[in-house]
């Protein structure tokens, strides 16, 4: 029980050790959606998409509840990947909800059917009452305490390494058979967010042609500590050619019960160098148990659920803890080694 407590004390208290605060990320169930809460060590934060429209204000809801566990009275900044409902849907309900700073966004979207133009009025109304960043490729969100870069936005990528990054991709001669998307998905705002030796990489639902500007002929970005996936792990996203180059150590799929979770997509970050666990927001109800996770790293086993979160705190010196907050089960991964905790 003593070792229990100090692992938990390390993992969850800065003051126990004497170290800055750590880097909180909330992981919130919108159901195949996203919404991604970083509490930066400094006390500000950002939201990286809003979930879906309509259910009664669901997801606003699990967002503020997810705010109010950080601590947080408001929310610094929401950055908009892209308009698709599941993303951008949410907006309007969670800013009657809880005080928004700065909305961030790559511009105008390319999709203007009747649909993605009502949504996009309603985003655009929110906005108009708020500070508004539109971003590109190489910005930095101005969160203290934490570096957030974008790596993408607005169909553009970056076009230099960043540190530590620029290896040449062995995985780029594999043929892309795949048709070029001209939508939302491939306009994409990805981020690369830093504290210390602790990086997460969210790309969105960044297209196959997308990725490869970011790890062909050269891995821009380099290798990270943890990997959100890409358009919820649906088969034709989160390609190897990407993956592989950024050799996650976790890998955290934000797919809903019956959407994403894809086995195809699941067995390319099985396979990625480096991979230690995948943890997901739901069990992936058509992939059936071979193709998901251990009951341990799912946040809701259930289709019909309550909506638990996963938990990420990471530490300067790249130490990271995931947590599932319906279980209390965790693993703390150190620089070489991770230890599992049982709640």
């Amino acid at each position: 029980m003593r070792t229990i407590l100090l692992a938990l004390c390390f993992s969850f208290s800065a003051v126990c050790l004497g170290q800055d605060k750590p880097l909180e990320v909330y992981f919130v169930d919108v159901e195949g959606g996203q919404a991604t809460l970083f509490v930066s060590p400094s006390g500000e934060s950002m939201l990286i998409d809003t979930g879906w429209p309509g259910f009664g204000g669901r997801d606003a809801d699990r967002i503020v509840a997810a705010a109010h566990a950080a601590g947080l009275k408001q929310i610094d900044f929401v950055l908009v990947t892209h308009y698709h409902e599941d993303h951008v849907g949410g907006v309007p309900q969670l800013a009657e909800r809880i005080p928004i700073g700065t909305f961030i966004d790559h511009g105008p979207s390319v999709e203007t059917d009747s649909k993605t133009s009502a949504m996009v009025a309603a985003y655009n109304d929110a906005v108009s009452k708020r500070r508004h960043l539109v971003v590109k490729p190489g910005d930095k969100i101005p969160i203290k305490g934490i570096d957030i870069e974008v790596v993408t936005a607005g169909g553009e990528a970056i076009r230099r390494p960043l540190a530590g990054a620029g290896q040449a991709n062995p995985l780029c001669n594999d043929p892309t058979p795949k048709l070029e998307d001209t939508g939302e998905n491939a306009r994409s705002v990805g981020v690369l967010i830093r504290y210390g030796k602790f990086l997460m990489i969210d790309l969105g639902d960044l297209t196959w042609d997308k990725e490869r500007e970011l790890a062909c002929p050269r891995n821009l970005v380099g290798h990270v500590s943890a990997y959100l996936s890409t358009a919820h792990a649906h088969p034709g996203f989160g390609q190897a050619v990407m993956v592989h180059a950024l050799a996650p150590r976790v890998a955290v799929m934000n797919n809903g019960s019956r959407k994403g979770g894809d086995p195809a997509a699941r067995q390319i970050v099985r396979s990625s160098p480096g991979i230690q666990d995948i943890w997901q927001l739901h069990f992936a109800v058509e992939s059936r148990e071979p193709n998901n996770a251990p009951g341990q790293f799912i946040a809701n086993p259930e289709e019909k659920c309550e909506g638990s979160p996963l938990k990420l705190t990471a530490e300067k010196d790249g130490t990271f803890t995931v947590i599932n907050l319906r279980n209390g089960f965790s693993y703390i991964f150190f620089v070489s080694k991770h230890t599992h905790i049982v709640g």
